[in-house]
């Protein structure tokens, strides 16, 4: 990949994946951080990497970047072992929006990258699969089982309104 393609690729997708690891950090600096980290670790391979392909590797690269600071971040827990009276709500809202984000905030780390690659970003199964280095079957999995619990937590969509 030639410069001009490399600084193509950052104007072309920087925005989509700032977005992306924003939604997953809830933190503005941290997130900043892992996509000039990203940008810096796509410029190292930029002779290696093509330009049909930048995006998958920033989205990858970003991926996994972001998943190593979580991880140094705070000890995951697994969604099996959480307290469920902690993972739902019987208050009203009439801010959607809110519960939502509430929702998604709850879900383990896999499963909330692959709901807002796939609902938030529009990847499809393949595209996600290669950005986590996850299986298509465990993407679907994953999905599924966010898609689920988020059913399970909002509840009855008359309920919010």
């Amino acid at each position: 990949m030639t410069r001009q393609e490399y600084n193509k690729a950052v104007d072309q997708f920087s925005d989509n994946l700032y977005r992306f690891i924003l939604k997953n950090m809830r933190d503005v600096e941290k997130s900043k951080d892992i996509v000039q980290d990203t940008f810096l670790k796509l410029w190292d391979k930029h002779e290696d990497v093509s330009f049909d392909k930048v995006k998958s590797y920033m989205f990858s690269t970003g991926y996994r970047t972001m998943i190593d600071l979580i991880r140094r971040d705070k000890k995951q827990s697994r969604f099996e072992e959480a307290d469920q009276d902690k993972l739902t709500t019987s208050e009203q809202y009439s801010d959607l929006q809110k519960v939502l984000h509430e929702a998604i905030e709850q879900l383990p780390e896999d499963q909330k990258a692959v709901i807002l690659l796939r609902d938030y970003e529009g990847y499809n199964y393949d595209e996600i699969s290669e950005i986590t280095g996850l299986s298509a079957s465990q993407v679907k999995v994953y999905i599924y089982r966010a898609r689920k619990f988020l059913q399970k937590y909002i509840g009855s969509i008359e309920v919010l309104i």
